[in-house]
């Protein structure tokens, strides 16, 4: 048998690092009492006279349907979520609106797990804005984009480029961290998408890199794998209809994990560098 530090390693190992409750809770001695077993001999039933039945509102028709229950947060359509999105997102008319915003709305079922928003980091006002897909844990409990293991890493790739994050903007298209680092789904990225692509509006980069693939499918709508993106021009165009350079990466957490694939995420950089310096010299 394990001891409790292996166990708890273990449970950090597969993603499980985040109470639900401040206060362990005790699953079984809330199941409910085993009933008792049945009796051998039937019980005699006693003669009841019918019930009589409730007198029914002269307005009420025999086939009409019972009143339906108020609309929560559980009961909302998906695609009334997207549309609250939108609107929501497009009355703001700057960033910290937005942040505003974003930080009231209840549409995406993520906000109930995460311990915090993770908006954005860096300079708003840079012309080169750096998109992730989602926060991790550590970004999770600070709220703050890229700042564990794979935010050292994208450090020191802009230090290799001569960048920092007081010259950067840097983002997700989710803001919230989906519980055990897993995926978001497709109707979560499609119910946060008003945001992300409003927050790249208000931020009105020269310049967009989009780490990893599904950000780049988020930004592009592109079909193909991170691998065949990566190092090739693409193009983001905005609500109001501007055209954004993207530049699709490998994310910095896969490189942590495939150290031969550096030198690909190099060359893209290199790209983004000579591109940058010809967009803010126009």
């Amino acid at each position: 048998m394990p001891n409790l530090r292996e166990l708890l390693h273990f449970y950090a190992e597969a993603g499980v690092d985040t109470p639900l409750e401040d206060v362990p809770v005790d699953r079984f001695a809330a199941v409910e009492p085993a009933r008792a077993p049945a009796q051998t001999s039937a019980p005699a039933v006693a003669t009841r006279a019918p019930a009589p039945q409730a007198e029914r509102p002269q307005d009420a028709s025999p086939n009409a349907a019972p009143a339906s229950p108020a609309l929560n947060k559980t009961s909302v359509p998906d695609d009334t979520k997207i549309a609250m999105a939108r609107q929501l997102a497009s009355s703001a008319s700057t960033l910290e609106e937005l942040r505003t915003q974003l930080a009231a709305f209840d549409g995406c079922n993520l906000k109930f797990t995460a311990k915090n928003l993770v908006f954005a980091d860096g300079n708003p006002n840079a012309p080169i804005m750096f998109v992730g897909e989602a926060p991790g844990r550590e970004e999770d409990l600070e709220g703050v984009p890229f700042i564990g293991r794979s935010g050292q890493l994208l450090d020191r790739m802009l230090a290799a480029i001569g960048l920092d994050r007081t010259g950067v903007y840097i983002a997700n298209t989710i803001p919230w961290r989906p519980p055990g680092n897993r995926t978001p789904t497709p109707l979560e990225t499609e119910i946060c998408r008003p945001f992300f692509e409003r927050q790249i509006e208000l931020a009105n980069p020269k310049l967009l890199v989009a780490l990893g693939g599904p950000s780049a499918k988020a930004l592009t709508h592109a079909t193909e794998g991170i691998l065949r993106l990566r190092g090739n021009w693409k193009v983001h165009r905005t609500v109001s209809g501007i055209e954004i350079p993207v530049m699709p990466t490998l994310h910095p957490a896969y490189l942590l994990r495939n150290s031969a694939q550096k030198r690909f995420a190099w060359r893209d950089f290199i790209a983004v560098k000579m591109q940058l310096r010809t967009l803010t010299q126009l």
